[in-house]
Order: C-alpha cells, then sequence, then structure tokens
C-alpha cells in the first residue's frame, strides 16, 4: 500500500496570514482521494519528531533556539516568518513524517510525505522558510540505525537544496545531487556532491536530456540502497518564483523517469514535495498529484 504522510498542521497558515502556498497541503490528498488513487487508508499523521533524531542532524543551540522560540529576529529574518509553537510543531512532524516514510519505503518500494523537501535548512540556521531539512533527518536516521549505508539525495526543485549540501559535505555514505536553477534563490550556493545549475529559461528537452543523462550514470556509480526524492514542481514555467521554462508533461516525465530508476534497481526511495508556486493553485496541485499518480501505477 501507498503509504502518504499528512497532518492537517501542514496546511496551517504561516504567520501573517499568508494562506495561499499553505492550501495546497490540504488540496493534494483531497484530489487524490476524490479521483480514487488513494484512500483515506493511505494516509497516515506523523507524530512529533524526538530530540535525538534532529540533533543527529541540527546543532543542539540552533535546535534549542527553535524549540523555546529564542532564535534571534536576525535569524528569523532569514527564514522569512517569526516563529510560533505552532510553525516548530508543524516541522517535526513534517520531518517525523519523512522519518517514517523511510519504514514504509522499504516495505513497499515507496513512500511520500505531502510537505517536507526542506533543503534550505542547514546545520544550525533556516533560511527560505525551511526551519529543519527532513530529508537530511531522514538519512541520518537511515545511517544511525544502519538501516542505509549509501544514500543518494535527488533535488530536483528549482532551488538548490543548499541545507543539504551543507549537512552532508564531509558524509561520504550521502550523495546529494541538485540540479536547479542557477540564478534562482539561494544566491550564495553551497557545493552539492554534483551540482548543474542552469540557465534561465530552459525547456522541456534540455531539461529531460541533462536529467536523463546525468541519473542513471550517477546511481550506477553511487550504488545507493536508499534513494530520497524532492519533487518540486517549482521547474513549470507558470512559477511565480521559478526561472525555468517546463510544461507540466515534461514535469511528469521527470518524475516518471526518476521513479522508474528507482523501481528499476529496487531501491526503496521517500518523496518530499517540494515547492510549487505557480499563480493558478489547480497547476500546483496537478502537476504535485502526478508524482503520486505515476507512483501508483508503477509500484502497486
Amino acid at each position: 500500500m501507498l503509504k502518504v504522510a499528512y497532518d492537517p498542521i501542514y496546511a496551517h497558515p504561516l504567520p501573517g496570514g499568508h494562506r495561499f502556498p499553505m492550501l495546497k497541503y490540504e488540496l493534494i490528498p483531497e484530489q487524490l482521494i476524490h479521483e480514487g488513487t488513494i484512500t483515506k487508508e493511505n494516509l497516515f499523521s506523523p507524530e512529533p519528531l524526538d530530540e535525538e533524531t534532529i540533533l543527529l542532524t541540527h546543532d543542539a543551540d540552533y535546535w534549542y533556539q527553535l524549540r523555546d522560540l529564542t532564535l534571534p529576529q536576525k535569524e528569523q529574518r532569514r527564514i522569512g516568518f517569526p516563529l510560533s509553537a505552532r510553525l516548530v510543531e508543524r516541522e517535526i512532524r513534517i520531518a517525523k513524517g519523512t522519518v517514517d516514510g523511510c519504514r514504509y519505503a522499504f516495505d513497499n518500494g515507496i513512500a511520500f510525505n505531502v510537505a517536507g523537501g526542506t533543503h534550505h535548512a542547514g546545520t544550525n540556521w533556516g533560511e527560505g522558510f525551511c526551519l529543519l531539512n527532513d530529508q537530511s533527518i531522514a538519512a541520518n536516521y537511515l545511517l544511525n540505525n544502519k538501516l542505509a549505508s549509501s544514500i543518494l539525495i535527488i533535488d530536483l526543485d528549482v532551488h538548490q537544496g543548499n541545507g543539504t549540501a551543507q549537512i552532508f559535505e564531509n558524509e561520504q555514505r550521502v550523495f546529494s545531487f541538485s540540479m536547479h536553477g542557477a540564478n534562482n534563490f539561494p544566491y550564495r550556493k553551497e557545493r552539492s556532491d554534483l551540482d548543474i545549475p542552469l540557465p534561465d529559461g530552459t525547456d522541456d528537452k534540455e531539461y529531460l536530456d541533462i536529467l536523463k543523462d546525468t541519473l542513471p550514470k550517477l546511481i550506477n556509480r553511487q550504488k545507493p540502497d536508499f534513494i530520497f526524492y524532492l519533487s518540486g514542481v517549482d521547474i513549470l514555467a507558470t512559477d511565480k518564483l521559478g526561472k525555468l521554462a517546463l510544461s507540466k508533461e515534461a514535469c511528469k516525465e521527470r518524475d516518471s523517469f526518476v521513479l522508474k530508476q528507482c523501481r528499476r534497481h529496487q531501491i526503496p526511495v521517500q518523496v518530499s514535495m517540494g515547492g510549487g508556486y505557480s499563480t493558478d493553485i489547480r497547476d500546483i496541485v496537478d502537476a504535485h498529484c502526478n508524482t503520486y499518480r505515476l507512483a501508483h501505477d508503477l509500484f502497486f
């Protein structure tokens, strides 16, 4: 059974009433249930993540400042909104959903988190609406519990996974691959194990040609026993924050190619949804839902 982490807190409005970016988190499962791709039985609501697991990835001082709501104002501005207890709870439940998703991926081949993809959070900083790095936390959980020994993180959000790159800069067991808009946020990039920065206006063919040439070689070389996939749909030409020019069909083909590679090599994969900021919420939700539809068809 396809297992999907979702909790109503995911869709809780951001401080300041920023509702639109959060709406997709409740619309995605609603649409998938409405069309019959999943049922409510596929959804699971994660508990808050324990501190011990958080501290495998994030510095204690940083985490305690988040937990106790004492993070300096300058650091809160870097994140993009003021801290609140509700916001911190949301982040630790998202991270737990990704950790739990790993166990379901071992059982079923794949698992999803409706939220997650918080790849701008580093060991001791938050940035770009990211407080805790969910896939990095889950990767360190797998390593610490000897559930995996070689991990590949495939980050295809339009923004570079700078936090992920920094967290694993000295960890040979985790390979970070980020293919992103060269001129998109963050403007100060970290060094992933493999970065492919794309020029503004990159179209369907160029994007897919690069991905299809790169990913099979990477999997064959690294031989991962677990994959994390960040499937942001902010690569769409309609995205307000992205600078690439992909169609929804190409975004779907991207997801299909990645998931088929995982399936072909029998590598379990956990998928977090990442960004999506198109003007029309229907474009965001449909592009994200395509990822689930493909997984349902390929794995079940």
